[in-house]
């Protein structure tokens, strides 16, 4: 999942206010998000994806040009691509959209169900947990400069025995320092903690 314990139990609290499963990217920047968490059928996901649907859904762009939330029925935009009819084959036959956060650093979530449409109020719940993904999640405004040293090795090509004895640590000491930079930019992979640092202006 996010490796982080408090956004985990939010996910945990969006799956079950979603039937029909969730879509969620936090802090989308240059189209690609801080986080993604897909759990609509895989088939459909595969679809989407073959299909290229994230350049044509039409309620990614009710989320990309709004904030709020809304029916997938009530979005107003045009869906040529038929995608919400495609979706409805999938089980995916109602849905809402919510979207939260400047243009810069927006969060998405869809969410799905089969059987009615979601109420005022239980999309009004979805954004209060995608709202608590979003704050609990904003991206670093800094790092440390042993992070920063540790990441900026990797981003050159060195190896970690080679990069500790550029620092004068033990190499354990160096993996320690790319945990934590991991952790902080909240990264799975080391390739990934450096290119979010890149992408944020942090190295």
């Amino acid at each position: 999942m996010s490796k982080t314990p408090a956004l985990d139990l939010l996910l945990h609290e969006l799956a079950l206010a979603t039937p029909g499963g969730y879509a969620v990217g936090l802090h989308i920047r240059y189209v690609s998000p801080l986080i993604m968490v897909n759990t609509y059928p895989e088939e459909w996901q595969e679809i989407y994806t073959a299909k290229v649907y994230g350049l044509r859904d039409p309620t990614l762009a009710w989320g990309l040009s709004h904030t709020g939330t809304r029916r997938w029925s009530q979005i107003g935009l045009p869906d040529p691509f038929g995608i919400l009819k495609e979706a409805g084959e999938y089980g995916m036959h109602y849905g809402m959209i919510c979207s939260i956060g400047p243009l810069s650093s927006r969060t998405i979530a869809g969410a799905a169900r089969g059987d009615r449409e979601y109420t005022e109020e239980e999309m009004e719940y979805v954004h209060r947990i995608v709202q608590r993904m979003h704050d609990l999640s904003v991206p670093p405004t800094r790092l440390s400069k042993a992070q920063i040293e540790a990441l900026r090795c990797i981003a050159d090509g060195d190896r970690h025995a080679a990069a500790a004895a550029k620092l004068g640590i033990s190499e354990s000491a160096f993996k320690a320092r790319l945990t934590s930079a991991r952790q902080k930019l909240m990264a799975r992979t080391t390739a990934e903690a450096v290119q979010r640092a890149r992408e944020y202006g942090l190295i």
